[in-house]
Formats: structure tokens, sequence, C-alpha cells
């Protein structure tokens, strides 16, 4: 494994830690997250699971997952992927979270 990857894999690692850890403790206070919502929006069949998301963006751009964000624009719902690529640079891949169409690819700064 290269030391691209393996940073990527740790930054990825620690960021869902991170989601865990918030998610637990805004559960604990009656809080819901975007965690939620993205889990109802699944279950309702308004956005495709990660799983197939992933998918869909590793084929518009190869490379590892660092990031995942699920935004609402214009009362639709994205999925804003940031991949690492084996050159080393981070690209975004927009998505739309429930038909799966690539709407935009651009190198992050």
């Amino acid at each position: 494994m290269s030391w691209k990857h393996f940073i990527a894999t740790i930054g990825a690692v620690l960021a869902l830690a991170a989601i865990a850890s918030t998610a637990m403790a805004d559960r604990g206070r009656g809080r819901h997250g975007d965690h939620d919502e993205a889990l109802t929006a699944v279950e309702t069949r308004q956005a495709l699971p990660l799983t197939r998301i992933f998918q869909i963006a590793r084929t518009a751009v190869p490379g590892e997952i660092v990031e995942v964000e699920l935004d609402r624009e214009h009362g639709r719902l994205i999925y804003e992927v940031e991949v690492l690529t084996s050159s080393g640079r981070v690209r975004k891949v927009e998505i739309d979270a429930r038909t799966g169409d690539v709407l935009e690819v651009e190198d992050e700064d």
C-alpha cells in the first residue's frame, strides 16, 4: 500500500470515527443528524445506498474515496464524493442521490 493510500485510508477511518462519535452523542441528546436524514432518504427510495454511490463515483473517477456528504441543493439530494486519484489529486464527484446521475466532476482546491 502506498503512503498516499495509507494516509487516505487513515483519514477516512478518522472521519468515520468522528461522525460516529458525534452521532452517538447527538442521539443521546435526542438530536437527529445528517445520518438520520440519509438513512430515511435511502429507506424511502429518495436516495441510492452508499455502496451504489461509491460504484458510480469510482467509475467516474478511479481512486480511493476519502469523504462523502449528502446535501440538499434546490430541493434535490446530492451526494458529494471526494476521491483521491492515483496521481494524488482529490476530485469531487457530485451525484444525484435519487437517480445516480453524475452531475459534475471537479478538482478540489
